[in-house]
């Protein structure tokens, strides 16, 4: 099937028909992958090789520019490189976060499960909880997030209508930092460490369902 212009796997019971839980769907990005997301039975169509190609065509010749853009293939040298990711199983329902900063050569990962949340929140807590995470806060910091929700409030100057507090704390943090760069990438795209937050923050979500 297709999402959002992406080709998933969707779950289906043995008669072939779509597994449904809380009125929404199943459905991964990769069959081999342990994650997996509830989304709403509308969005799930018949893939259309039309709108994958144009997906395709689009990627190669309009690539974003500026902090909206790809991240760079090697870790800006000097930097603490952290990409973060948040995921909820029912938005709301059980949320976990997940973590990945890289130093030098030195790598730590954070997956946490933080209770009952949405997936914005979550977004923003995996921001959070990674910022504190640092102790020194003369080194500059580049942080990656696939949340357009939170880099519209952190860097765009959206106003927030919910989870104030939350950003605000989050604010307050970044402030901390003599040099920091929010960064957004794309998700799902391929980019290893995006990824592997990702898997960290479903992993979360796997240890509190057993």
């Amino acid at each position: 099937m297709m999402f959002k212009d992406h080709k998933v796997y969707l779950s289906v019971d043995k008669d072939g028909n779509p597994l449904i839980k809380n009125n929404k769907v199943l459905i991964k990005y990769q069959i081999d992958h342990d994650y997996e997301y509830y989304v709403s039975p509308e969005a799930v169509q018949p893939i259309d090789p039309r709108r994958l190609k144009k997906k395709k065509q689009n990627k190669v010749s309009k690539r974003p520019r500026g902090f909206s853009g790809s991240p760079p293939l090697v870790p800006e040298r000097g930097a603490i490189t952290i990409y973060t990711d948040g995921a909820s199983s029912g938005n709301p329902g059980p949320s976990g976060i997940g973590i990945h900063l890289r130093y030098g050569d030195k790598e730590k990962e954070i997956s946490e499960y933080i209770g009952t949340a949405t997936n914005n929140i979550a977004e923003l807590s995996a921001i959070k909880v990674a910022l504190e995470s640092v102790k020194t806060t003369d080194i500059p910091v580049r942080l990656h997030t696939d949340s357009q929700y939170c880099y519209g409030l952190l860097l765009l100057g959206w106003k927030p209508k919910k989870n104030i507090r939350l950003v605000t704390q989050v604010k307050l943090l970044m402030k901390r930092f003599k040099d920091i760069k929010i960064i957004k990438v794309k998700g799902h795209s391929g980019i290893p460490d995006n990824e592997r937050a990702d898997q960290l923050a479903r992993a979360a979500l796997s240890i509190n369902r057993s």
